[in-house]
């Protein structure tokens, strides 16, 4: 009788907690430079002003995408998120250079594992927008998704929490 109730207070929801995959400081999706991304069309999240150069793997979960080129990475978290890192603007340009990719399509990672090296100079100095963003691309299945928007993350720093339906 009550379980409806319950729900819309959110008691009895599971909450999942997504690590950074970079160091950096964290921004909303909405003020990407890109659309796709500022609007969320391809799922909710924020994204990330690289201090690093790596990304790593920001749970136990299996890639299910690697772009050769190393602008980007899906992995399928072990606790069901569907995680999207794409590392700068346009990037894909690059066909590769500045990008050192470490993880290939089907391995299981750990978390903490290097899955792409990347040399924010470089990239910078060619004129890309190194901003990264990280979505969740199956949004959708939570009821909400919030980021530490605002703050400097380190790496494998509290980055999101999703709250289940």
């Amino acid at each position: 009788m009550f379980t409806s109730f319950f729900k819309t207070l959110g008691v009895g929801a599971r909450t999942t907690v997504l690590a950074a995959p970079l160091a950096g400081y964290v921004i909303p999706l909405s003020e990407v430079e890109d659309q796709m991304f500022a609007k969320g069309l391809l799922g909710q999240g924020v994204a990330m002003v690289p201090t690093g150069d790596r990304v790593v793997a920001p749970s136990d979960g299996k890639i299910e995408a690697i772009f050769p080129t190393g602008h980007a990475v899906a992995v399928h978290t072990v606790e069901g998120l569907d995680v999207l890192i794409h590392v700068g603007l346009e990037t894909v340009k690059l066909d590769g250079r500045h990008f050192k990719v470490n993880a290939a399509v089907g391995d299981i990672v750990k978390r903490g594992d290097v899955l792409i090296e990347f040399d924010r100079e470089a990239i910078s100095n060619e004129g890309y927008d190194l901003t990264v963003p990280i979505l969740i691309c199956n949004s959708a299945e939570f009821a909400s998704i919030k980021g530490n928007v605002g703050e400097d993350v380190e790496e494998l720093g509290q980055l999101l929490v999703a709250r289940s339906r």
